[in-house]
């Protein structure tokens, strides 16, 4: 068996094949709302359901101290007994749910318990926190903003089992994650992560995944402040499906974001010998994170929600705007109308003079457009008068 000290390198040495960028991902067209994962009536306990777009595994081992970092690419499940029961952190990351036989050979090399493989597998499943004998099972939802024009965000499933010397990860996609920066702090020794054990690496875990909400979040103020502008001004039928859209988004964030709430409350507050108590006091300033998160989320689900009211207000306005046009240039022809009808009627001059004598005016017909063109002007004037045109800007065609 090939040594820890001869696996082990510098730093500054794996700096270059050490990066783990971030991939960007294709628009979908599938909704961001999504329903936790239910077992089929009478299944035996530890099935798994996989879907079949899942993503192949592949798995990855940082190994670390105060001194050296290493992080290697793992062909075999089993290669990563030799790392687990050093004093050394070995975090161990199964990017991807795709193979059945290699997920129960990973459940047989960290002695996983059905039930954990279960949650760990069968996706989504709800953010909790169970204990079992010498591991602490953590899933949590992970959101990451989708780099399209249509916003929006992608969320997967993350399970952290926690050991006495090491840190299992299993993620539902293989294709983007929030824990970069965590990486590079066991890479380059950054802050004090390297001198921490395994239960640091858990609470940085969760740390990024709750601060990867935030700039989601953000996202969505800023196109809620447009959408906002946009409803009051021109209010269209794509507003309303925005505003729809944006409603069922947030309501998936609080799906997300809420239990996992209690879950790290759950560390801090049962007091699992794996969890030490130094780490507790970051687990709180997690949970305040969370707590931020949660409120954010309401109060964008709140203006949301009255966006809807003012898209009907808007909506409402405008068509009281444009009746009132209506009305108004009904009313101004109403009399011209009147005066076109009654000279419209037939009349004999011959049989008696009151039979409209104004037909055999010579001016006559001038006279009688004048008339009606000082009549329309009158209107108009006192419609103006009583303010009545003031507020036509806001239709637009």
């Amino acid at each position: 068996m090939t040594s820890k000290s001869s696996q082990s390198v510098n730093a500054a040495e794996v700096a270059s094949t050490y990066p783990m960028p971030f991939l960007d991902l294709e628009d979908e067209d599938e909704s961001d709302f999504f329903e936790y994962f239910a077992d089929e009536p009478g299944s035996i306990p530890g099935t798994l359901a996989i879907e079949e777009d899942a993503s192949p595994p592949t798995i990855f081992l940082i190994d670390y101290n105060e001194g050296n970092a290493v992080r290697i690419k793992i062909d075999e499940p089993e290669d990563c007994v030799p790392y687990l029961d050093k004093e050394s952190v070995s975090w161990v990351d199964v990017q991807g749910l795709g193979n059945e036989e290699i997920l129960r050979r990973i459940g047989h090399v960290f002695a996983l318990h059905p039930l954990v493989l279960e949650d760990v597998v069968n996706v989504p499943q709800r953010p909790k926190v169970d204990e079992f004998e010498g591991q602490v099972l953590f899933i949590a939802r992970m959101v990451t903003p989708r780099e399209t024009a249509r916003g929006g965000f992608v969320a997967e499933q993350v399970s952290l089992i926690l050991g006495q010397h090491y840190l299992l990860t299993v993620q539902e996609e293989p294709d983007f994650d929030c824990f970069g920066p965590v990486r590079d702090r066991i890479r380059m020794a950054k802050g004090s992560i390297r001198q921490h054990q395994a239960d640091y690496l858990a609470y940085a875990l969760i740390d990024a995944i709750i601060d990867g909400f935030f700039p989601v979040l953000e996202d969505y103020g800023e196109l809620l402040e447009e959408l906002e502008d946009e409803v009051v001004e021109n209010p269209t039928r794509q507003s309303l499906e925005k505003i729809h859209r944006i409603k069922r988004e947030l309501l998936s964030l609080r799906r997300a974001i809420w239990p996992q709430r209690d879950a790290i409350n759950s560390l801090i507050r049962d007091g699992n010998a794996l969890i030490s108590d130094e780490v507790r006091v970051y687990l709180r300033d997690c949970y305040d994170h969370t707590v931020q998160v949660i409120d954010m989320v309401e109060t964008y689900r709140e203006v949301a929600s009255s966006l809807m009211d003012v898209y009907v207000s808007s909506v409402g306005n405008r068509m009281n705007e444009v009746m009132k046009f209506l009305t108004i240039v009904s009313t101004i022809f109403i009399p011209l109308t009147f005066i076109a009808g009654v000279y419209g009627m037939n009349f004999n001059t011959e049989t008696s003079p009151w039979n409209m004598p104004e037909l055999n005016w010579y001016w006559g017909y001038p006279l009688c457009l004048v008339l009606m063109g000082l009549i329309a002007l009158s209107l108009v004037l006192y419609f103006r008068r009583k303010g009545w045109f003031e507020n036509f800007s806001g239709i637009r065609e």
